[in-house]
């Protein structure tokens, strides 16, 4: 259950608690181990593990070591900036961006680390070790991973072209608003054409008539003169 603190305004939801027992010559000591999630909601966190002999100690402790270890994470909207892959040991943990109304599909652990965190729609897979401890720090080294659009271009040296599920979302919008004017062209083009009728048809050209030689003409005259 996440609670709000009241003095620094912090989100804190405990992820785990254990009793591991340690057995001596003179009986068994009970110890409580506790893992606390601590965020902002609004792009910082960071996770604990506290030792103690009674379970709000053993919290206290992770708390104070959570806040200590709090970070920055590179996110678009309401999730992270894009897909990545952490791994902690045996455990491997796969973040994916998603687009509004997806809500947080994951795990009990991923899911109290991206809530404190301030992502609402994500998705998430845990392959490998499902160990709590490991499976927390796997998160947070994949959430530390994350490169804003600016930085990787500066890193590669050349721009590069995000395609994020959130800003897709934006652009079918625009890309619907051009073919609709467009179609509205073509549709008024044939209302012109059929205003100003059919075409006139071209009337028939008329073939020439032959012309006489005028060379077997004059020649013809001057044998008659000739013999006349």
């Amino acid at each position: 259950m996440v609670a709000r603190e009241q003095d620094s305004g912090l989100l804190e939801e405990v992820i785990d608690i254990r009793f591991p027992n340690k057995v001596t010559k003179g009986g068994r000591t009970l110890g409580v181990a506790a893992l606390v999630a601590v965020g902002d909601g609004k792009g910082r966190v960071g996770c604990g593990y506290g030792k103690a002999r009674a379970v709000p100690a053993a919290i206290e402790k992770a708390v104070k070591e959570a806040r200590a270890s709090m970070m920055e994470v590179e996110m678009i909207g309401d999730t992270i900036a894009h897909e990545v892959v952490g791994r902690q040991d045996s455990a491997e943990v796969m973040l994916k961006p998603a687009s509004p109304g997806t809500g947080v599909k994951a795990g009990a652990t991923v899911r109290a680390i991206l809530e404190v965190l301030g992502v609402h729609n994500v998705l998430t897979k845990v392959y490998g070790s499902t160990n709590a401890v490991n499976v927390a720090k796997a998160t947070l080294n994949a959430l530390r991973s994350l490169r804003s659009v600016d930085e990787v271009a500066r890193l590669r040296g050349v721009p590069v072209n995000l395609h994020h599920p959130q800003l897709e979302r934006e652009r079918p919008a625009e890309r619907a608003s051009a073919p609709a004017e467009t179609g509205a062209e073509q549709k008024s083009q044939p209302a012109e054409e059929a205003a100003q009728g059919p075409p006139e048809a071209e009337a028939p050209q008329q073939e020439a008539a032959p012309q006489e030689p005028v060379a077997d003409t004059v020649e013809n005259e001057d044998t008659e003169t000739e013999e006349g």
